[in-house]
């Protein structure tokens, strides 16, 4: 078994990396040879502990990613959310790899916006609208910046303090965006693409809000009962998401589950879409909605590629020292 440690893969990643393993996923799961398992949400003896299994396999693939958060992690100078990716060897069942990947949990998460950006918002998308203030907002402007011509930043948050000090993170980066605090109902009238990176249980912005021609990604609906967009926006977009047996049970779609069931509503794997097998953005007032709730696939992917970036790296060691 090959264990790669946090500092290992944490050095290892990056938006770049990130990007072509989870379109690789995106298209694995839309695929007939692909399996994604129900996700098991779990709590430990402090129910506020929290953690989660997401499981899949592809013919060349098997394993899952246990997530955890732990909200009194800070207090002991840990992070509240950890993130392990276990490969399955498929000939013996055994694991083949455990791979520590808290740092590169947030950007396989942000690569998938990535890439449904780029797959359906506007190719000249200026504006950005993010809701959330936190690590995974970070992560999803700055991969975002890679795919589009992003200008504007419009940060929306119920902390001010902890909006400014986002603000000031992002101006720090070092991308060319005017980032402001905005109030949402603002944010998302001048936004040409709408982010939400937030644990909601409650849509945060009105549908009326959101102009024709918008992108819309919900990033942070993955487990039930949790809410960012308003369901009235389904109505007037093109719905896409990772997967969609998974978004109609802890994803943003579970909220129109029901219509969706009796046909009333389309909901269309972005796989789908990156292969051509069906219709994405047409003409430019086309609101589309990306839902990612997050799948197995994706960690497996980018495990696959940090395995294969570990080793290359082992080599070049050993040749050093020959």
């Amino acid at each position: 078994m090959t264990f790669v440690s946090e500092m290992q893969t944490a050095r290892l990643i990056s938006h770049e990396a990130a990007f072509e393993p989870v379109r690789r996923a995106l298209i694995a799961a839309a695929s007939q040879d692909a399996r994604v398992f129900p996700a098991v949400i779990a709590h430990a003896s402090e129910p506020r502990n929290t953690f989660s299994l997401k499981s899949g396999s592809t013919a060349e693939l098997a394993g899952l990613k246990v997530g955890s958060f732990w909200p009194g992690n800070p207090a002991k100078g840990m992070p509240r959310h950890n993130s392990t990716i276990i490969m399955i060897d498929q000939e013996t069942g055994r694991f083949g790899a455990v791979i520590e990947a808290s740092s590169v949990n947030a950007y396989r998460t942000a690569a998938a916006d990535a890439v449904a950006a780029k797959a359906l918002a506007r190719p000249d998308s200026e504006a950005l609208a993010i809701f959330g203030a936190g690590n995974q907002a970070f992560f999803e402007c700055c991969a975002l910046a890679r795919v589009l011509p992003l200008r504007q930043v419009h940060v929306v948050a119920r902390n001010v303090a902890g909006a400014e000090s986002f603000a000031a993170r992002l101006g720090a980066y070092g991308l060319p965006l005017t980032v402001r605090l905005s109030e949402a109902e603002e944010a998302c009238r001048q936004a040409d693409v709408i982010v939400t990176a937030t644990p909601s249980r409650a849509a945060l912005f009105e549908a009326d809000w959101v102009r024709p021609g918008t992108h819309v990604a919900s990033m942070g609906s993955d487990a039930s009962g949790k809410q960012e967009l308003p369901p009235e926006l389904f109505r007037r977009a093109k719905l896409f998401c990772d997967l969609p047996s998974q978004a109609v049970e802890i994803g943003e779609f579970q909220h129109v589950r029901a219509a969706i069931e009796r046909g009333a509503l389309t909901v269309n794997a972005i796989g789908a879409l990156l292969e051509g097998r069906c219709e994405g953005r047409v003409n430019r007032d086309d609101i589309t909605v990306f839902d990612s709730s997050g799948i197995a696939l994706q960690d497996l992917h980018i495990g696959q590629y940090l395995l294969a970036a570990f080793e290359a790296e082992a080599a070049r060691k050993d040749d050093t020292v020959r």
